[in-house]
């Protein structure tokens, strides 16, 4: 058994479309980054890279390399999948969290699980996503960006 845990932290930015969990959400803002910014499947990159002992998500697509600007975390996420599955590995399941305080993850949830389990090749039962607020602390709370957590098995 591998444990893997991610984190990642993006800061909203005028002009960008949002997207979660490879979900375009609705909202002012964007969050800023070289690729599509998903913090959410960023930190479960890095989670599974980590569970693997292949380094983060940064070594294998690296923000200096132009052919990542713009792209979909959910490539990435594939191409993350198949370096874990080249190993010998398997997602036994995930949990994560995504820290915001606006916009309203909660209709968008279940669109995320789908996306993830299918770039993962895993059932949806086996990912939790969640959301939460900072109630008004930190970088999230203010309303400047937004994070994201991961431990997976």
């Amino acid at each position: 058994m591998r444990i893997g845990i991610g984190y990642d932290v993006h800061k909203f930015a005028a002009g960008m479309k949002l997207v979660v969990g490879g979900v375009e959400i609705p909202h002012e803002y964007g969050l800023a980054g070289h690729s599509d910014a998903d913090v959410l499947l960023h930190a479960i990159a890095d989670a599974l890279l980590g569970a693997a002992a292949l380094g983060d998500i940064g070594l294998h697509f690296p923000p200096s390399d132009p052919q990542y600007k713009g792209i979909s975390s959910l490539v990435l996420l594939e191409r993350v999948r198949r370096l874990v599955t080249a190993q010998g590995y398997a997602v036994g399941n995930l949990d994560c969290v995504i820290i915001a305080e606006t916009p309203k993850m909660s209709p968008y949830i279940m669109a995320m699980r789908k996306n993830i389990a299918e770039v993962l090749q895993t059932a949806v039962e086996n990912v939790s996503v969640k959301a939460t607020t900072e109630e008004g602390l930190g970088l999230a709370g203010a309303g400047i960006g937004a994070k994201a957590a991961v431990l997976l098995i």
